[in-house]
């Protein structure tokens, strides 16, 4: 493969990602503030939930590390 080739090739790769990057930023601008309101405790029950999913990721994270040792 010629370094032209390569370097067309690497471009290419690099402006598909930077296309679909693009868009979720867009995406995430569009919804960044909420439309609605909240109640306090659906914050806290928000709030609980995230606390939840990352201690199961952080528990999964490890059996996975005890595992492959």
């Amino acid at each position: 493969m010629s370094k032209g080739m390569r370097v067309t090739l690497s471009q290419r790769i690099r402006e598909f990602f930077l296309k679909r990057f693009r868009k979720i930023r867009e995406i995430n601008k569009r919804y960044e503030k909420s439309s609605i309101k909240m109640t306090p405790a659906v914050r806290i029950s928000l709030l609980f939930l995230r606390i939840y999913l990352i201690f199961l990721v952080v528990v999964l994270v490890y059996k996975f590390v005890t595992l492959v040792r």
